[in-house]
């Protein structure tokens, strides 16, 4: 399929996980790419790795001034993939004041800040799709309170821009991952206290695994193509039927005949 073919889509975090995943999957399909990470290297690699030719940005999407002069050069704009976001602080017992704006910012102001830049180039033209990476820890608690108030707000947030700004041409919806297999830092410092982690968390998914950052790739190139016309405000959940019930309780209490 060669959905994206003659469209510009920025991947902002697109130089690891998800957002390379993602930045890589939109490049098959025809896309030319803007890669925006704070890493140099990860975003080259990233471009580099989806064929050649696709623009690099690079920013820390936290920094005001920095973002301002990255996104500068960015004239032209048909899909926006806001995938930047991440978390340090486990349980409320571990937050403080300024863990908490810390987080706040990295995975819902920032989104804004480039949203912010982003929608007056497509409402200029009449149309544009943002798809926005949130998470299931925006409507269940699985730890991260931070984060999972960031994400809650991030849900409403493109809830209101579906609305308000849906007549204009311009839809937004957001994909909900469950655990996801990434080297990020939180999933990093777990594995090091724990190898195993991703193999104990299994039991809780009724696939029988955590997702791969292909997986939600997936899902986010379905909401930015044209086949997802008609979805808009739309929080697709990606997590393997985490959410769906609760899967080692049902074989605690529940025995065959």
């Amino acid at each position: 399929m060669k959905r994206f073919e003659n469209r510009t889509v920025l991947v902002t975090g697109a130089g690891n996980g998800i957002g390379r995943a993602t930045a890589l999957r939109l490049a098959l399909e025809g896309a030319s790419l803007i890669v925006l990470d704070r890493e140099a290297a990860a975003a080259e690699r990233t471009a580099a790795d989806a064929g050649g030719g696709h623009r690099v940005l690079v920013a820390d999407t936290t920094d005001q001034a920095a973002l301002d002069a990255a996104l500068d050069q960015v004239d032209q704009l048909d899909v926006l993939v806001s995938n930047t976001g991440g978390t340090r602080v486990g349980n409320l017992d571990q937050l403080d004041p300024q863990s908490f704006d810390a987080e706040l910012t990295l995975s819902l102001k920032s989104a804004y800040a480039v949203c912010h830049r982003m929608l007056p180039l497509m409402l200029a033209a009449g149309k544009g799709t943002i798809v926005f990476t949130a998470s299931v820890n925006g409507f269940i608690h699985v730890g991260n309170p931070a984060y999972s108030a960031a994400k809650a707000g991030l849900l409403q947030f493109m809830r209101a821009i579906a609305v308000e700004y849906g007549p204009r041409g311009i839809r937004a919806n957001a994909v909900s991952p469950g655990s996801v297999r990434t080297s990020n830092h939180s999933w990093t410092r777990r594995q090091e206290k724990d190898p195993q982690v991703f193999e104990k968390l299994a039991k809780w998914y009724p696939v029988g695994r955590v997702g791969e950052p292909g997986d939600i790739a997936a899902a986010i190139a379905f909401l930015a193509a044209d086949e997802a016309a008609f979805v808009n405000g739309a929080n697709l959940v990606v997590d393997g039927g985490l959410t769906a019930g609760l899967a080692p309780m049902i074989k605690e209490f529940v025995t065959e005949d």
